[in-house]
């Protein structure tokens, strides 16, 4: 018996939808230092998380819900990347973080982080794999962030790469704040790794006994942005603090950033955290902080010519405040910030400068947007 045609219209409808860019018009801004558009590049995407720009002009785009999605030609194509490994979808956690290999354009190396189920509930891990004619192949899993928990919160799982081509991974607390000081666990920590998944030697914890040798530093909370700086060539991160406290911190071998021994917040429930510290000698205080909290996601140096007045500054996404801050850097000092893009009202998840100079953006609702800034003057 052969299928009424009727029956074909919601997935048609569906593929209409899923690669369509919306009428809507462009938005013109004015900010303290250029007059800007944004323009809907792709809409219609199940809470976008990460962008990657490819040498060959394809944007990938994440989503949460476990589909790596393709922008081409300026289009939102309506099928996705085969061949993830299977991802856990629950509360924060699912596909997250999106990071071409610094030779992509030779060898096709592709490195996502994502929720996974391991013994004991599901954790952070990140694999690298081969991209290819939109399918992944040859999928490698680098490292789990053991031990896993069940808890559905604070996955972090931010990638970059320094100059000398060694990968970071940030991992959050997972909702276990004391997990962060603890050198035999891995949440709440950042982690360096060869490109293959090596540990190097000179890691600061390799000779310590009963540390993980993956660990680079500890005491985060849930660093969900995290970037190169462009003249240091150094690992800066930022996290989302409890009540307050969002933090910038810049990432050096061994060093302990306080939580959850000392914050600059306080618990969901307005009571202190710990003994209510703010410093504690031996623990790092941060380069930067908010009060109240912006939620912090996504974080990009801006170091193209094509916004003149802006080069050099810092773009940090904010999800409860929703806009897009600017942070004006005198050596590592924050010495301006501004807030853009207020009037959209969207939660802003990721931000991304674009080889031609752009600016990126990823909105973090269902359907998620991806937005581009370009200058008008």
């Amino acid at each position: 018996m052969s299928t009424p045609r009727t029956a074909f219209l919601p997935a048609l409808l569906f593929l209409v939808l899923a690669c369509a860019v919306p009428d809507a018009p462009a938005q013109d801004f004015s900010s303290r230092q250029h007059r800007f558009r944004v323009t809907v590049v792709a809409d219609g995407l199940a809470h976008p998380w990460a962008l990657a720009f490819l040498p060959d002009g394809d944007v990938l785009v994440s989503e949460r819900e476990g589909r790596l999605r393709v922008i081409r030609g300026g289009r939102l194509l309506p099928e996705p990347v085969r061949g993830l490994p299977d991802v856990r979808v629950m509360g924060q956690g699912g596909l997250l973080d999106l990071l071409p290999h610094p030779d992509f354009r030779t060898n096709r190396l592709l490195y996502f982080s994502y929720a996974a189920d391991l013994s004991g509930g599901a954790t952070t891990h990140v694999a690298r794999a081969r991209l290819e004619n939109d399918t992944l192949s040859d999928v490698d899993v680098l490292l789990r962030a053991e031990p896993a928990s069940r808890g559905r919160v604070h996955f972090a799982g931010r990638l970059a790469f320094d100059p000398q081509g060694y990968l970071y991974v940030s991992v959050g607390d997972r909702g276990d704040m004391e997990r962060a000081q603890h050198l035999d666990d891995l949440a709440g920590k950042v982690m360096r790794l060869h490109d293959d998944g090596r540990i190097p030697e000179d890691n600061p914890f390799v000779a310590t006994p009963g540390a993980r040798p993956e660990i680079f530093s500890y005491g985060h909370r849930n660093p969900q942005g995290m970037a190169v700086h462009p003249g240091t060539g150094e690992i800066w991160t930022h996290e989302h603090g409890p009540r307050g406290g969002d933090e910038i911190n810049i990432v050096r071998p061994g060093v302990n950033y306080g939580w959850p021994v000392v914050t600059l917040g306080i618990d969901y429930t307005g009571f202190t955290i710990g003994d209510g510290l703010k410093h504690m000698p031996g623990m790092a205080d941060p380069l930067h902080s908010w009060l109240p909290s912006i939620a912090p996601s996504g974080m990009a140096f801006y170091t193209a010519d094509r916004f003149g007045r802006w080069k050099g500054d810092l773009f940090v996404g904010a999800l409860v405040q929703r806009h897009l801050a600017r942070l004006r850097l005198v050596g590592e000092v924050v010495v301006e910030e501004e807030r853009l893009l207020e009037g959209l009202g969207r939660r802003i998840r990721d931000v991304r400068a674009a080889p031609d100079g752009s600016l990126w953006l990823l909105t973090d609702h269902d359907p998620g947007q991806v937005l581009r800034l370009d200058p008008l003057d």
